[in-house]
């Protein structure tokens, strides 16, 4: 099912409840009749509007979700939740349409109030008690998510995921929106993995999450922070302003109990300031935790890693992926099942030999055949920060037999300052830089190549070369690729389109990369 075929995940049986409770519930003014009309659903989009949902009108940074309300009426919706303001502009748009539906004032703003209704609608609130986990982290989140859901599948639970690439449902897998939904759909999706007999689930968090209230409603029986570096600037202004919605997820209205990684500064300082217990996790010889972690072998079919406890734990265990930071993804995921009362040894007894064998689309995927030295090998990767590059580029400095060509762009219209250090980064740590097109989007894409190669070239390291057409630079990294080099290709990941002045294009790096292998010969 592809993110165009529907906005939200729903619940096929849902209960009704009335729009008096809520209106009583949740201090709201009422203006026209509401009578003994029940809502069985909630949307903040009037394009994913149902018959009965309550439709929240909430205002935006263009426009005010209430000039939509005639379009969600004409959709079914039994009533509208909106502010003063959005309740002015519903009220002239029923008058005109000649339109009677009941319009629910909050004195407050709609998204402070938006999870909290829609868990009371689709009873999320009293009626969910899978176990919960949040993972939030500048890079990574995704992984740890597919790493919680496959030892939990071990444990013996059915789980549920909702990650930047996919929700999932069980065995059902349904293409991905946003990193965190809005609060409505996530919502309505809790309630669809409830019916569905899911009983434990991981969700990504980001920053924009908790800061925008996606996530109430929701409480956490353990939350975790991997890392964090640069990123979303555009909309945070500032590394502090970034962090602190970071840290606001460690606190009782959120969670119960965190794990945190406390190698970086920023982690220790989660540590220190959490408002609920935290348990540490370090990878660092020498770090102060209460776990630790250590790398036993490395190589691109995958690290092999050795966890211990504060009380005796042990787990010995590898990942199918390269790099040392997934061996910390994995543990971390370890220690986040065991601070939910889930013992290690359960989880160990549904493994083979402590393989965790995890697939997690778009990250380090690799795309050729697993021919070692015989030929170049082919990774495609959704990072697009400097803290995924470097991590990536060390990771595969450490295994790659030969040498390392890398590939990427970066994102138009979004944080700027982190353009030349991505550049700086990547010119440091490979052989060959290619810098291709990612999405532009309304930028001018030579202008956002150029601070790229200014910042690769700055390095003094490695050969650069501008390719825009990221189909032809797919290609030619292949044609400089030779036995034992591995190419790296970051940005669009699980991506099918690229964004270019306006305009969704249909492109999937991972198709694009399996037919150029193919044409040279390197993949059957």
């Amino acid at each position: 099912m592809s993110s165009g075929d529907v906005l939200s995940i729903r619940p096929k049986a849902p209960t009704p409840v009335s729009l008096a409770s809520l209106t009583e519930r949740f201090s709201l003014r009422a203006v026209g009749e509401a009578g003994n009309a029940e809502a069985t659903g909630a949307t903040l989009d009037s394009r994913d509007v149902r018959p009965g949902d309550l439709y929240l009108g909430i205002p935006g940074a263009l426009r005010h979700g209430a000039e939509f309300a005639k379009q969600a009426a004409e959709l079914g919706a039994v009533a509208i939740l909106t502010d003063a303001d959005g309740a002015e502009l519903a009220a002239t748009a029923f008058k005109n349409a000649e339109i009677a539906m009941p319009i629910l004032v909050t004195s407050v703003h709609p998204r402070q109030i938006a999870g909290e209704v829609a868990a009371t609608i689709y009873g999320t609130d009293e009626r969910f008690d899978a176990k919960t986990f949040g993972i939030t982290g500048t890079n990574g989140k995704t992984s740890v998510v597919y790493m919680l859901a496959e030892l939990l599948s071990a444990a013996g639970f059915t789980p549920g995921l909702s990650s930047t690439a996919e929700r999932r449902i069980g065995a059902e897998v349904i293409t991905s929106n946003l990193t965190s939904p809005e609060a409505p759909e996530l919502h309505g999706l809790l309630a669809r993995m409830r019916e569905a007999g899911v009983d434990a689930v991981a969700l990504e968090v980001s920053a924009h999450a908790v800061e925008r209230h996606r996530i109430d409603g929701v409480h956490f029986d353990v939350v975790a922070f991997n890392n964090f570096s640069q990123d979303h600037l555009d909309d945070f202004g500032d590394m502090e302003t970034y962090f602190a919605a970071k840290l606001a997820l460690f606190a009782p209205e959120h969670a119960a109990r965190g794990v945190v990684v406390v190698d970086s500064p920023y982690g220790q300082r989660i540590a220190r300031e959490s408002q609920i217990p935290v348990t540490r996790l370090a990878t660092e010889f020498g770090q102060q935790a209460d776990w630790h972690l250590a790398i036993t072998r490395q190589t691109l079919d995958g690290v092999s890693f050795v966890l211990q406890g504060p009380s005796g734990e042990h787990f010995r265990g590898r990942v199918p992926v390269f790099g040392r930071f997934m061996a910390e993804n994995a543990a971390l995921a370890l220690i986040m099942l065991h601070e939910a009362g889930i013992p290690i040894a359960q989880v160990e007894a549904g493994l083979e030999n402590g393989l965790i064998p995890v697939y997690i689309p778009g990250r380090l995927e690799e795309m050729s055949d697993h021919a070692g030295e015989h030929s170049p090998r082919f990774y495609v990767d959704y990072g697009h920060t400097p803290g995924a590059f470097e991590a990536m580029l060390e990771a595969l400095g450490e295994v790659a037999p030969g040498k390392i060509i890398f590939m990427f762009g970066a994102d138009g219209d979004r944080d700027t300052t982190k353009r030349e250090e991505m550049g700086r980064i990547a010119g440091a740590h490979a052989d060959t830089v290619i810098i291709c097109d990612y999405h532009p989007r309304s930028e001018p894409p030579e202008q956002i190549r150029a601070q790229l190669l200014a910042g690769a070239r700055s390095a003094n390291h490695a050969t650069v070369i501008e390719e825009g057409d990221p189909r032809r630079a797919v290609r030619l990294a292949i044609s400089l690729a030779e036995p034992g080099d591995v190419i790296l290709y970051a940005g669009p990941g699980h991506e099918d389109y690229q964004e270019v002045a306006g305009q969704m294009i249909p492109y999937s790096a991972r198709d694009e990369v399996r037919g150029a292998l193919r044409e040279a010969g390197l993949l059957t």
